[in-house]
């Protein structure tokens, strides 16, 4: 786990929320990303009675290989009120079209907007380097954000954030520039089941489009039990993976027996911009 030591005179000190339950918004590109990322700490900080919203950038109308782009729209509306409403969490989907999302100055602003509407304490969204221009683009839009919800000025009618909220990036797998390193790692067995809930309750993804734009030449179960097998095989596998990945993190945190046991995990890198905890602190704010 890495060090988060203070880099920069700029960044104030960190300053834990206190004596009320912990905003928090999971910003994703797509309605989907957030929650295969993070639906399990979202289910664990809801369960300890924290705010949790889940934002998509885009609206999603391009994800799909039948549905028409608007039919599409209100399809993903609807699954991602079903998927965050399993999982204890609010949800927003923004009205700008996938595939186009540009770092611009009014996106930028929706952005401060949002982290500042929720009164955000923790922001997690994608890294900057990612194979898909939203994701990487709402990466940008949030860390452009993550100082200027502190600015008076900016956007001055929607009351300014007093402290910079702690921002954070969802696991991934890509390399270059640099490789992902963990700075939490959570168990997400005791919400596994949430998960895998909210992710049946978007169908149009996870049994449709995603298995199709990866060429899965079987067809998809048609019974309810298949179809669950298939989403946990697929999808769920991701978890494990990062569990196994991160063996000593979680030993780390949750002790030899409990560590090696562990069979899911989510994991997340603090970001150089925003708040800057110590391990010790940012271990406080997630279900850990």
């Amino acid at each position: 786990m890495k060090s988060t030591t203070l880099t920069g005179l700029s960044v104030p000190p960190y300053r834990a929320p206190a004596g009320r339950p912990l905003n928090i918004l999971i910003i994703g590109a797509h309605p989907d990303d957030g929650e295969v990322k993070a639906a399990g700490t979202a289910a664990l900080w809801a369960d300890r009675g924290h705010r949790v919203n889940i934002v998509s950038m885009t609206d999603g109308r391009r994800g799909h290989h039948r549905i028409p782009p608007d039919e599409l729209v209100k399809v993903r509306a609807e699954e991602a009120a079903a998927s965050a409403k399993l999982l204890g969490a609010d949800h927003k989907v923004l009205p700008i079209p996938d595939g186009e999302l540009m770092p611009t100055l009014e996106a930028r602003e929706q952005v401060v907007r949002l982290m500042r509407s929720w009164r955000a304490d923790v922001v997690l969204t994608h890294r900057p380097n990612d194979y898909h221009p939203d994701h990487r683009y709402t990466s940008i839009l949030v860390q452009d954000a993550s100082f200027l919800v502190t600015v008076p000025h900016y956007a001055p009618d929607e009351p300014r954030l007093e402290r910079l909220p702690v921002c954070l990036f969802l696991q991934d797998n890509f390399r270059q520039p640099s490789p992902f390193e963990p700075d939490v790692v959570v168990d997400i067995d005791p919400v596994a089941d949430r998960k895998l809930d909210s992710f049946l309750a978007m169908p149009s993804q996870f049994l449709e489009w995603l298995p199709w734009n990866a060429g899965v030449a079987d067809p998809i179960p048609a019974d309810e039990a298949g179809r669950r097998a298939f989403v946990e095989n697929w999808y769920l596998a991701r978890d494990a993976g990062v569990a196994d990945q991160y063996r000593d993190d979680l030993i780390r945190s949750y002790g030899e027996t409990r560590g090696r046991a562990v069979r899911r995990a989510e994991a997340f890198q603090l970001s150089e911009f925003g708040s800057r905890p110590s391990p010790e602190e940012l271990r406080k704010l997630f279900p850990v």
